[in-house]
């Protein structure tokens, strides 16, 4: 992007929602200046003060500040970190040589049937691994609050939150229209040249999404009085 006489590379944020009919839709993308807690807590004023009254669960990836600023404005929400980002970032820290038997391991973990499951097989994986690869387990110690939230789910539930996968595929069709443009003037033509992405996107966003209405009942059960429909 031109900006002020330089090409520089910048990054695009982008927020996907699904709502109570089971239907996606991009609710906002942003240019950031720079990643911190002001800055994502303005996000989520922005989104609030535009009409999301609740947030049930939200999935993200390791963005500074990002789950505080969700926190503050919508203190209700469960927050799940992506788990294939932790795992990209556990893997980079381990050799070829040790990297099928430490993924074998670390499987057990997010794979687990439940919490105290996860919780053992993650203490088998520090005293194994720990010494030898302490960066690799430090992503799964340090964040483990959001990173095993999606335990408290049922299975279909938990397809569906433990990955930041949708929206990553919103952002591959982002990148088709984007690589066949080397420079772009501006800030503003990104946000058009994206919005047009959008809107052919979202012609083929008209069926609810997989399994929605065995998904729909269990949010129903866990959330009672905040799962309201119009």
């Amino acid at each position: 992007v031109r900006d002020g006489g330089r090409i520089v590379s910048k990054a695009v944020y982008t927020c996907l929602g699904i709502d109570l009919d089971g239907h996606k839709d991009v609710l906002g993308i942003w240019i950031a200046a720079s990643e911190s807690a002001t800055y994502w807590l303005g996000v989520a004023n922005e989104l609030k003060s535009r009409g999301v009254k609740d947030i049930f669960i939200t999935c993200i990836d390791g963005l500074s500040g990002l789950a505080d600023a969700i926190e503050m404005i919508f203190p209700k929400t469960d927050i799940q970190r992506c788990v294939v980002h932790m795992l990209r970032n556990s893997f980079k820290y381990v050799p070829h040589k040790h990297i099928k038997e430490f993924v074998k391991d670390l499987k057990l973990v997010y794979h687990a049937d439940s919490l105290q499951q996860a919780e053992l097989a993650l203490t088998a994986l520090q005293d194994k691994w720990g010494t030898r690869y302490p960066l690799a387990i430090k992503p799964w110690t340090d964040n483990w609050a959001h990173a095993s939230a999606f335990f408290k789910y049922p299975p279909e539930l938990r397809k569906l939150i433990y990955t930041t996968n949708a929206v990553e595929a919103v952002h591959r069709q982002f990148r088709k229209v984007t690589k066949t443009r080397s420079i772009l003037a501006n800030d503003e033509a990104v946000f058009k040249l994206l919005f047009l992405a959008i809107r052919n996107m979202q012609k083929k966003w008209t069926m609810p999404l997989r399994d929605w209405r065995i998904i729909a009942t269990q949010l129903h059960i866990i959330f009672k009085e905040r799962f309201v429909t119009n």
